[in-house]
């Protein structure tokens, strides 16, 4: 039973995820030839004043680059 942990700075639609869960279980069946209903699947949203790249929290990259446009 594959586990697999999506995890994103920000937030995604329902939509989004639906997409991506259903993408990610075709690969694990064509690639691996585990069942689609066998994986199980998870998000984890985080938020980008907690996520950093390197010294730069997400959150004050994307203050700087709102002020430059």
């Amino acid at each position: 039973m594959p586990f697999i942990n999506v995890k994103v700075a920000g937030s995604l639609t329902i939509e989004q995820k639906r997409e991506i869960a259903n993408d990610i279980s075709e690969t694990m069946l064509r690639v691996c030839g585990k069942p689609k209903p066998s994986c199980y699947i998870v998000f984890d949203e985080v938020s980008r004043e907690n996520w950093a790249k390197g010294e730069d929290i997400l959150s004050d990259v994307d203050k700087k680059n709102a002020e430059q446009k």
